[in-house]
């Protein structure tokens, strides 16, 4: 039997625009992205130059680091730009979507009689390794290196979130695939697996560890689980996965497809139907948003509310990315009594008890804007980031290691078991408003440049 870990600390922010639990098909895209800079720590090297033609499974860059490490392109078409930052940086590789839905042929493996070997390099050259999480670093995964052990988060608890039993149904013989596969990589711990105290969806899921977590965000969250569950220790590995990438490796396994399937969760108080869509990962965004334009009164974030990044009208879904959120921008004048900071607040989300709003029944959802009511100030000690923050770590003190380019006392602190999704209720809940998320990726991208 599985244990049961409650998770006391964190917060449910009660949005308005909850996706319906029914899925539709998305409408196809004309144009998909493959962006390098969803995949942190990959330095992409192109196979590929404007106008090639490529299949669903094509190989369009590998990673610098790690030259075995594939991404593939999602759908058949032809290479129609690759769009470049400053310095030449490589920003998204754009494919023109064509109708013959041509895909290439991956040999069929079967993981329970295959050995490590053949189901990395099955995963390396079909390209789903590049949805493979590495901790500590939070970082694209070496293929080199044989984790401790496999985490995979059974549930989202993040706003808006899709429901992982909506996304997954249909779909447990695929993912009991993957799981056969992820035990060959995993080291003496196996893989785990975190899920919701009364989801049943995992019940028949064989050789993995089951353990059960209840309580608000961010109990989903995947470093939530590790550290409660099996804390990362100095000097260890562990990777990660998303449930449906699972799914996505029992495909390739199974039927030789490279297919990235996303049931995303199409939400937010200004998308006019949310619900869940059936997509590939990198589909443009308008396929998504019911026919919503905006783009002076509307955020269109791919991802959740929390974490997601701004896309814009014109932009593509994440390549790591399950969701796409549609939120106000909040760039209207508030009145000082209506809106202001001296309103009564009856139409306020708080996470203190600041409005009246908290007496309300936890079944009231709000409308909320990305307006974010002030510029950084002073960074002080207010004891909010605590009641939402559910790791035995002093976040404030980790935080200002971090500014201060402290390399021991960030280890102390304990950087090396945290995310930077991880803190982002603790942004939302800065008065000071830090970009705390930002600040973590930076203390982890210079700790693995200082340490390897």
């Amino acid at each position: 039997m599985s244990r049961t870990i409650r998770i006391r600390k964190g917060a449910n922010i009660r949005l308005k625009g909850r996706p319906a639990t029914s899925i539709v098909d998305a409408p196809p895209a004309a144009i998909y992205a493959v962006q390098p800079p969803d995949f942190t720590g990959v330095i992409p090297k192109l196979r590929v130059k404007e106008g090639d033609a490529v299949v669903a499974g094509s190989s369009l860059f590998f990673s610098k680091d790690c030259p075995s490490v594939q991404f593939s392109s999602p759908v058949s078409g032809v290479v129609k730009s690759i769009i470049r930052g400053a310095k030449r940086k490589i920003l998204a590789v754009l494919i023109e979507a064509d109708e013959q839905g041509k895909a290439e042929s991956f040999p069929i493996i079967d993981p329970k009689t295959a050995d490590r070997t053949a189901i990395l390099g099955a995963m390396l050259n079909g390209g789903l390794f590049a949805f493979v999480q590495q901790r500590p670093f939070a970082v694209a995964a070496d293929p080199a290196i044989t984790p401790r052990s496999i985490h995979i988060s059974g549930f989202n608890s993040a706003p808006l979130s899709p429901d992982m039993a909506v996304a997954l149904n249909g779909r447990m013989e695929d993912f009991q695939t993957g799981i056969d596969a992820l035990n060959q990589l995993a080291g003496s711990e196996g893989v785990h697996i975190g899920v919701r105290s009364n989801e049943t969806i995992f019940s028949g899921i064989e050789g993995a560890k089951m353990t059960q977590f209840e309580g608000p965000h961010p109990a989903g969250n995947v470093g939530v689980q590790i550290h409660h569950a099996a804390p990362l220790n100095k000097g260890e590995v562990l990777w990660t996965m998303h449930a449906e990438d699972v799914a996505n490796l029992g495909v390739l396994l199974s039927k030789g497809r490279y297919e990235p399937l996303r049931v995303i969760g199409a939400g937010g108080s200004e998308h006019p139907a949310p619900q869940h869509m059936r997509a590939l990962a990198g589909i443009a965004l308008t396929s998504l948003v019911g026919g919503h334009q905006d783009a002076e009164n509307t955020r269109y974030i791919s991802g959740d509310p929390l974490t997601g990044t701004d896309a814009s009208a014109a932009g593509f879904l994440g390549g790591l990315h399950h969701q796409v959120t549609l939120l106000p921008e909040g760039n209207e004048p508030k009145f000082l009594l209506t809106d202001g900071w001296l309103s009564p607040g009856l139409k306020k989300f708080s996470l203190s008890r600041s409005y009246p709003t908290w007496l309300m029944p936890k079944s009231k959802e709000f409308t909320m804007d990305t307006n974010s009511n002030g510029e950084e100030r002073a960074f002080v000690v207010t004891g909010q980031y605590e009641p939402v923050f559910p790791f035995d770590i002093y976040p404030v003190q980790l935080i200002k290691s971090i500014m201060a380019n402290d390399i021991d006392g960030m280890e102390k602190l304990g950087i090396y078991e945290v995310a930077p999704e991880d803190f982002a209720l603790c942004e939302y809940a800065c008065t000071s408003k830090i970009a705390v998320q930002k600040v973590v990726r930076d203390g982890l991208d210079m700790l693995k440049k200082e340490l390897g």
